[in-house]
């Protein structure tokens, strides 16, 4: 089955859910992997401990999903099958009020979160379609789903991503590609560095990386379009 074969592509990967997502597919499935971030250091530690955990073929490309250029000169490697699993995961979190947040900050937050999946999914998506089947997983938040009065920035953004992934949701269900969206609650991730929280509290990103893969497991009959995360104590205050 070609698209047990097929490429992951992840982005963000070099850290944090990312991270956790690419060993997960690493270690239980037989996907080769394409890891994106910003960091090339990083993300060659990530591919060494993909390798260890059993993956096979593992590569790393530079990309800054902030700039359109940077995904414009993007190349899918030749040495990899084709892509069938896209997990648009790299975002970033501002922890600010709306009153507070210059408009700079606004478009940072819109330009990962938003924008980013966007161009990457509008770039790869044809040569998705070419494969026996694909899927599109697009992780968001909680606040996608609500507004969040300490990080309306943020909240904003996953709104957009989360109208986003039901539109193309819409467009694709008569095709061999499904759309899922993760909205996460509060995960340990890079986000949490220097806060006085537990992380045993969080949602493991390990979690994350396992339910993905379960996913791709699924008929072609059956799409989970949306599924809900949250900390199994609840929200923590960041404080």
């Amino acid at each position: 089955m070609s698209f047990q074969t097929s490429t992951v592509v992840i982005t963000g990967a070099s850290r944090g859910i990312g991270r956790n997502i690419a060993l997960a597919f690493a270690r239980d499935t037989d996907h080769a992997l394409l890891l994106l971030a910003r960091d090339l250091e990083a993300l060659k530690k990530v591919k060494e401990e993909c390798l260890e955990q059993g993956g096979d073929l593992v590569r790393v490309k530079t990309c800054d999903l902030t700039r359109g250029q940077s995904i414009d000169r993007l190349r899918f490697p030749d040495s990899l099958p084709g892509p069938g699993v896209l997990i648009n995961n790299a975002g970033t979190f501002l922890l600010k009020k709306l009153q507070e947040t210059s408009l700079s900050e606004f478009e940072q937050q819109w330009a990962i979160n938003v924008k980013g999946p966007f161009l990457l999914t509008h770039k790869w998506l044809p040569r998705i379609k070419e494969q026996e089947r694909g899927l599109i997983v697009n992780i968001s938040s909680l606040g996608a789903l609500e507004g969040q009065e300490q990080s309306g920035a943020y909240s904003s953004s996953k709104h957009a991503l989360l109208g986003y992934s039901r539109s193309l949701r819409k467009e694709l269900q008569n095709t061999n590609i499904a759309v899922s969206v993760l909205n996460l609650g509060q995960t340990m991730s890079t986000s949490w560095e220097g806060v006085d929280v537990d992380p045993d509290e969080l949602i493991d990103p390990a979690d994350v990386g396992k339910l993905i893969v379960s996913l791709t497991h699924l008929s072609p009959r059956t799409v989970v379009e949306e599924m809900t995360l949250r900390p199994q104590k609840g929200d923590r205050s960041p404080g």
